[in-house]
């Protein structure tokens, strides 16, 4: 049974004050990536949250004006890419709209059923995209784990304040 509340009017709270609240909620940093048949696309994202055990299953969002958005729309199956400390122009090459985010020197491949995974993250996990959820001028888009890979310990990329940082 799938539920679906409409988004309502934002009351009393501006833009700017939401994103200066947000600024001090730190989050980890993924990169989402896709192929819905014309070619890899892919965006950074910090929404990734993990929604249920059985089944495995994740979310995050995209802004329906994003680049990436048309393609992750189509798409039917995307990959989330962990990233380490050390991948901080990654994350940033991939927040970059108007460029090809796969060419050098990003270093990427495909798994075995065609998505696009990117080289030396710290762990990546294959979803099949269930169902997408309008939320304002976003999109919630909720992923079942269908495989995983883990490169070991490494310290995550995380975003706060405005900047990327370690732990």
């Amino acid at each position: 049974m799938t539920i679906t509340v409409p988004s309502l009017p934002a009351t009393g709270i501006a833009p700017e004050r939401f994103k200066q609240i947000f600024r001090n909620h730190p989050a980890g940093v993924v990169v989402v990536t896709v192929d819905a048949g014309s070619g890899p696309a892919g965006f950074t994202a910090t929404s990734l949250t993990s929604l249920s055990l059985e089944p495995p299953l994740v979310s995050f969002g995209i802004g329906v004006t994003a680049s990436s958005w048309p393609h992750v729309g189509q798409a039917r199956s995307a990959v989330v890419n962990f990233l380490g400390s050390d991948q901080e122009q990654l994350a940033r090459t991939f927040a970059t709209s108007g460029i090809d985010r796969f060419a050098e020197p990003t270093r990427w491949r495909r798994l075995p059923d065609g998505e696009p995974v990117l080289d030396g993250v710290t762990g990546w996990l294959r979803l099949d995209l269930e169902q997408i959820v309008p939320a304002g001028d976003h999109r919630v888009v909720i992923g079942r784990v269908q495989d995983s890979w883990t490169g070991g310990a490494r310290a995550p990329l995380v975003f706060h304040d405005g900047g990327y940082h370690s732990l």
